[in-house]
């Protein structure tokens, strides 16, 4: 899925979280930003983000309610784009060609793993390295700097 699927051009004259997040991926689903509901998990396929580096692909995802993107592989802008807005991601082939919709996961980003609760199985995906893992826990890029700076 690519970032115009996930946000389409048509809403980047604007950087309003909530707006974002009403269109997030209206084009592949128009009903998504009313049926996800908080702390929802996407799980992709291969290349997810691929296309343009916007940042307002995450910051859709991130402010519809979604709590963790897994998926086959990433594009690398926007795996990078993702930690910087504070979106968790984790790469996993596996939980990707195995989860269904509606399973309930549980997902350790710490460890890399993700609990398939509905299927009782396991997948270990790399693990969220540690200065990535401090700049979701302040939120993305800009807050983890404004706390550096403030110390």
């Amino acid at each position: 899925m690519d970032t115009d699927a996930i946000i389409p051009a048509r809403y980047l004259n604007t950087s309003d979280p909530k707006i974002l997040a009403a269109h997030c991926m209206e084009d592949a689903d128009a009903e998504f930003s009313k049926k996800v509901n908080k702390g929802d998990i996407i799980v992709a396929g291969k290349n997810f983000g691929c296309g343009s580096s916007r940042e307002h692909a995450p910051i859709a995802i991130k402010n519809a309610g979604v709590s963790c993107v897994i998926a086959q592989s990433f594009a690398r802008i926007f795996y990078r784009n993702a930690f910087n807005m504070g979106l968790p991601i984790l790469e996993c082939p596996e939980a990707s060609a195995a989860v269904e919709t509606g399973d309930e996961l549980e997902v350790d980003l710490d460890k890399g793993l993700i609990v398939n609760q509905s299927r009782g199985k396991t997948y270990q995906a790399q693990p969220v390295p540690p200065f990535m893992q401090k700049l979701l826990q302040a939120g993305g890029l800009m807050p983890y700097v404004q706390e550096q700076i403030a110390r």
